[in-house]
């Protein structure tokens, strides 16, 4: 394996325009932490930007930081929370899903694109980014937003970077946007919902103006029996409800005693405080019950992206013509699957299901052989496939960056 380890833009650049010429694709990492996630890449040539790590700005009064790409997660996070701020989407930690340490990078939450519970009230991780220098197929630097909110600098490419799995441009600095840290945070627990009933009450919740920032539904099977957060619970042959409220300490309180009256109809709501509260959404952001050491570390997962409203019984559905186990977050909106192994990963029945439901799957673990065979993203409609590949062209028509990772066969 062939690895160039850039120092800064005009490296990426210069390693970007060699590949072009030779027509050699290259497969873009940070720390590596995202690898297991998409087709595999069929490339001997890695483009490593984990030396692109430095904090250029940050200025906690303008709530914006300015940052290398290659900069590990965790770092920039320690950062801003001594300012008691934060990254409101909360981007997820693949570690324990996917295996190894926690060593995401800045660059890999924005092609990723995976934001955590709080997505609901918050927006994805593309609402946050305000401004992007990034290096095309062409080999061509580009600059995309800017440092302020709101910005008129031309086409909004950021949007399209976010998410993008680095197959459009090799970002090499972001400008994000951060918020401050809540002073309090409560959340209801409600035990014994059922899949449907717990949408039902999630939905009421979410539709409530008790400014709901999660809502989440853990079945009593797929509870962990050995991790904090969830598995501090108690009973764990009961599924359990889950609904955050954030804020200064005064309205929280008084948010949360007001919510537990409207869903009284659903059963009584116990209360979480503060660090108990934080423990559990953790556990559900990151999907520790499935984590790859786990007891169902070796089952393929998938992400579930469906109208809220049908979450609960396509999850039911899922769960019980398979074997397997659900979690919901987005208040039915985002289901992770976890799924007995087979060797396509069940993937025609989940996609017929997820079809039917108006929403989208990805494959976001499984073993190489089977993700060789398997489309792991979710196949696009016709029109909307081409549409992506002609902006796709646009901005690397040789296909040299992280060429296979989105789609197999001779579309790759």
């Amino acid at each position: 394996m062939d690895t160039m380890r850039v120092r800064d833009a005009r490296d990426v650049e210069q390693a970007v325009r060699a590949a072009v010429a030779s027509e050699q694709p290259l497969e873009i990492i940070g720390h590596g932490s995202k690898r297991q996630i998409g087709q595999p890449i069929a490339t001997n040539a890695l483009l490593d930007l984990s030396a692109l790590n430095a904090v250029t700005c940050y200025e906690p009064n303008e709530l914006i930081i300015t940052v290398q790409a290659g900069a590990p997660l965790a770092d920039v996070k320690s950062l801003i929370d001594s300012k008691n701020q934060q990254f409101a989407f909360e981007p997820i930690d693949t570690a324990a899903l996917l295996g190894g340490p926690s060593r995401g990078t800045i660059g890999g939450m924005i092609g990723a694109g995976l934001a955590g519970p709080r997505r609901i009230k918050a927006g994805a991780a593309r609402d946050h980014l305000l401004g992007a220098h990034a290096v095309s197929g062409f080999g061509d630097s580009f600059k995309a937003g800017g440092r302020v909110v709101k910005n008129v600098t031309g086409y909004d490419l950021c949007k399209l970077l976010a998410g993008s799995w680095g197959t459009l441009a090799v970002m090499t600095e972001v400008t994000l946007k951060v918020m401050p840290k809540p002073e309090s945070e409560r959340t209801l627990l409600l035990r014994g919902l059922d899949d449907v009933t717990a949408n039902r009450a999630m939905t009421a919740a979410l539709g409530s103006p008790f400014d709901v920032s999660g809502a989440a539904h853990v079945p009593s099977s797929a509870f962990p029996a050995d991790f904090g957060g969830l598995g501090a619970l108690g009973n764990q042959r009961e599924a359990v409800t889950l609904l955050r409220l954030e804020g200064i300490p005064a309205s929280v309180t008084h948010r949360a005693a007001a919510l537990g009256r409207l869903l009284a109809r659903f059963g009584a709501a116990e209360i979480l405080q503060d660090a108990a509260s934080e423990g559990v959404w953790t556990s559900v952001r990151d999907v520790r019950p499935f984590a790859a050491d786990g007891a169902l570390g070796m089952w393929p997962v998938w992400r579930i992206v469906c109208p809220p409203a049908s979450g609960g019984a396509l999850g039911q559905a899922l769960a019980r013509g398979t074997g397997g186990d659900v979690i919901y977050d987005w208040g039915g909106g985002l289901i992770w699957a976890a799924l007995p192994p087979k060797p396509d990963a069940q993937a025609a029945m989940v996609r017929a299901r997820v079809d039917a439901a108006g929403g989208h799957a990805t494959l976001v673990r499984a073993a190489e052989e089977v993700r060789r065979h398997v489309d792991v993203f979710h196949p696009q409609p016709g029109g909307l496939a081409t549409l992506s590949e002609r902006v796709r062209d646009s901005f690397d028509p040789k296909h040299i960056l992280n060429r296979g990772r989105l789609t197999r066969g001779p579309a790759a």
